[in-house]
């Protein structure tokens, strides 16, 4: 199947958006969660221990903030599609505009487009542990498990977030090249 470059471009853009706005609505909630309780959900994925989970689990369970906590972790299910595609395009726009002939870098920039979505599982399968962390016994293994699956994920983002940047500047790029050559045929 191929994909036309304005289609590619529609569904970077679109991807990109509401994976922001649906980020936006998640930190908020967040910072809110943590503000009122003292713990916020992004907080889990720095838990190494069970006793973290514990004291999380707790301090939501009595201050009623468990509702929230909640929201927080099953909204993240709606993100992970959304930033995975939303990298994958980018990594598809970054190598269609660095490598668009075959060659190392060309195939090197394909693979790197497929991280974000082994990042995006990684991500679903953390939120899965930390909720069974959270409502069943938390162990240290456990814990630990969930620690290094979450530091596996943050770098799969990371390659998304260069891929984006590298998308973003080709975007600049090409946009500067038709607007050049648009006053190039006017002023001839």
């Amino acid at each position: 199947m191929r994909i036309t470059k304005e289609d590619l471009n529609r569904r970077w853009l679109v991807t990109t958006l509401l994976a922001a706005a649906v980020f936006a609505v998640l930190a908020t909630n967040d910072l809110q969660l943590r503000a009122l309780s003292g713990f916020g959900s992004a907080d889990l994925q720095g838990f190494s221990r069970a006793g973290q989970y514990r004291a999380a689990a707790f301090v939501w369970g009595q201050s009623g903030y468990g509702l929230r906590a909640g929201f927080a972790l099953g909204l993240d299910y709606l993100l992970m599609p959304l930033y995975a595609l939303s990298f994958f395009f980018s990594g598809i726009l970054a190598r269609e505009a660095f490598a668009p002939r075959p060659g190392r870098l060309r195939r090197i920039l394909t693979l790197l487009a497929a991280v974000p979505i082994a990042g995006a599982l990684l991500d679903a399968v953390e939120n899965g542990m930390e909720l069974s962390l959270l409502l069943g016994q938390p162990s240290d293994a456990g814990a630990a498990v969930v620690h290094a699956v979450s530091s596996a994920k943050w770098v799969a983002v990371y390659v998304g977030v260069l891929l984006l940047a590298g998308a973003i500047v080709a975007r600049v790029a090409e946009r500067q090249q038709k607007r050049q050559k648009r006053n190039a045929g006017t002023n001839a």
